[in-house]
Formats: C-alpha cells, structure tokens, sequence
C-alpha cells in the first residue's frame, strides 16, 4: 500500500489534530475545508470571504499534491443556511466554468462548528 503524505496548508488549520489533507497514491482526501483567512487564520465576517477562502484551499491543497483543480473528483459542500449555496456557485463556476467538465458535488444543510457557515469536503483523482 502506498504512503500516507500529509498536506499541510498555511492558515487552514483545524481545532482537532488532524491534516487539513492526505494522499496515497495518486488519490488526495481532505478533511473539513474550513474558510479561515490564508494570513491569519481567522473567519471573515462575509461569508463570501469566507467561501472565497475555501476555493483557495482546494487550489493550494492540489497543487501541493502535484495537480490542479482538473483532478478534483468530488466535493461535499456543508452549509448552514441554504442560501448560501448560491454564494458557493459562484466561486463554483469560477473554478469550474465548463459544464462538461466538473467534479460531482452534494451540498448539505448542517449544523457547524461555531463561526463556521460552509465547509467544503473534496476527493481528487491525480
């Protein structure tokens, strides 16, 4: 089996020990993207900050494990006002302008951590 590599990306760390993402292989999974400002790792008042912020994650989570958004394969995407996912296609479509071309995404209403109002889980196929 091949080796776990941890992923470790500036300002995007969370309250639990755990990597904000691993690879094996040719296979990257995150944990709970959460969108902390990249400088100080603090929560933005405007969630499309806040949202903006996770979209730069996954852009640095993939390029530290040698691809692009390209190879994103998947994407959960939790929410805690529905509303929100309009704000999260927005960034959605900048990423990922072709309709013929887009990783598979559920977006669900949740309860989430304190100060949090979108997390972002995602799996890429390098």
């Amino acid at each position: 089996m091949a080796k776990r590599e941890v992923l470790h990306v500036k300002g995007s760390n969370h309250q639990n020990p755990i990597p904000t993402a691993v690879k094996i292989g040719n296979m990257v999974y995150t944990s709970a993207i959460i969108g902390s400002d990249p400088e100080t790792g603090e929560m933005p008042e405007k969630v499309e900050d806040e949202v903006a912020n996770l979209f730069h994650y996954m852009r640095e989570i993939m390029e530290l494990a040698g691809g692009n958004a390209d190879d994103i394969a998947h994407l959960s995407v939790s929410v805690n006002d529905r509303a929100y996912k309009k704000i999260v296609n927005v960034e959605w479509l900048k990423m990922f302008p072709n309709e013929n071309d887009r990783p598979a995404r559920h977006t669900s209403v949740k309860d989430l951590r304190e100060g949090l109002r979108v997390q972002i889980e995602m799996t890429a196929v390098l």
